[in-house]
C-alpha cells in the first residue's frame, strides 16, 4: 500500500526523474514537477505508472510560483516530504561578462537554484508542522563546498543551500521535521554531457572511482535519506562525487 506522498522538482529527467523512479520503488507515491518539455515529464509519468500522484507545471525561475506549486500538490492530497532538485547551471565568466549578463545570471541561478527551493521550504514546513513532521530533501553541489572557477554563482547558490539545510534541520527538529541534502560531483546527465564533451577524460581521470557517478547513484542515497533508516539523521548533506573531494 502506499501511504507516503513525496512532490519532487525538476522530475521530467536527469537526477530529479531517477529520484522519483527510485521512491517509486520504495513506496512512495510521487507528484513530479516539470517547467518545460512535455514529452520528458509525459515519459516519467508513464515510467511512474500508478506510482504517480500528480504532474505539476511551475516555472521557478519565478520564485513565488513555488508557493503555489506546493498549494496545487496539496490540493490533491497530503505530502510528506518534498525534494528541491529543480536546479540551473549557466558559466559565467566573472570579470569579462557585462553588468547586464552579470544580473541576468545572478537572478535566474539564485531564483531556481535558492530563492524557490526556500519559498517551497517554507511552505511545506509550515504544512508538515500541522501534521505531524516531514522530511526535505535539498539537491545541492560539490562546489557548494569547494567553488569552481566559471561558476562562482552557482557556487554561492548551492552553499547557500547547504547552509540552508543545515540551519534549518537544527531549527525543525523538534517538530519532527528532518532536513537532507546530497551535493553531488560530476554526473552523467543529458545537461552535463551539453558542456563536457572536450573535458571528458580529464574529468574521468580526476575520479578515483574512475567514472561520473550516474543518476541512479545520486536517486539511491536521497531514497536512504528520506526512508526511516535515517530516521536520525537531519542536517547532514552528502557527498556523491566517487572520492574526487572530501572536506
Amino acid at each position: 500500500m502506499r501511504f507516503k506522498r513525496v512532490l519532487v522538482t525538476g522530475s521530467s529527467r536527469g537526477i530529479g526523474r531517477a529520484i522519483a523512479q527510485r521512491l517509486a520503488k520504495t513506496g512512495w507515491s510521487v507528484a513530479i514537477h516539470y517547467s518545460a518539455g512535455k514529452d520528458e515529464v509525459a515519459r516519467t509519468e508513464e515510467m511512474l505508472g500508478s506510482a504517480c500522484a500528480g504532474v505539476y507545471h511551475a516555472d521557478l525561475s519565478v520564485p513565488s510560483n513555488a508557493k503555489k506549486l506546493f498549494e496545487a500538490a496539496l490540493a490533491d492530497g497530503p505530502i510528506q516530504a518534498i525534494v528541491n532538485n529543480a536546479g540551473v547551471y549557466m558559466p559565467l565568466d566573472f570579470l569579462k561578462s557585462g553588468d547586464a549578463a552579470f544580473s541576468a545570471n545572478f537572478h535566474k541561478t539564485f531564483a531556481i537554484n535558492f530563492e524557490s527551493p526556500l519559498a517551497l521550504i517554507r511552505a511545506s514546513t509550515k504544512h508538515f508542522e500541522a501534521n505531524g513532521g516531514g522530511k526535505v530533501l535539498n539537491v545541492a553541489s560539490r562546489v557548494g563546498f569547494r567553488g569552481e572557477g566559471g561558476a562562482a554563482l552557482y557556487a554561492s547558490s548551492k552553499a547557500a543551500l547547504i547552509n540552508l539545510t543545515r540551519s534549518l534541520a537544527v531549527e525543525l527538529a523538534p517538530k519532527n521535521i528532518q532536513l537532507f541534502g546530497i551535493a553531488p560531483g560530476w554526473v552523467d546527465t543529458a545537461m552535463a554531457r551539453d558542456g563536457m564533451a572536450d573535458r571528458f577524460a580529464q574529468i574521468k581521470e580526476s575520479i578515483p572511482l574512475g567514472r561520473m557517478a550516474s543518476s541512479q547513484d545520486c536517486a539511491a542515497t536521497a531514497a536512504f535519506l528520506l526512508s526511516e533508516d535515517a530516521a536520525y539523521l537531519s542536517g547532514v548533506v552528502i557527498d556523491i562525487n566517487g572520492a574526487s573531494y572530501f572536506h
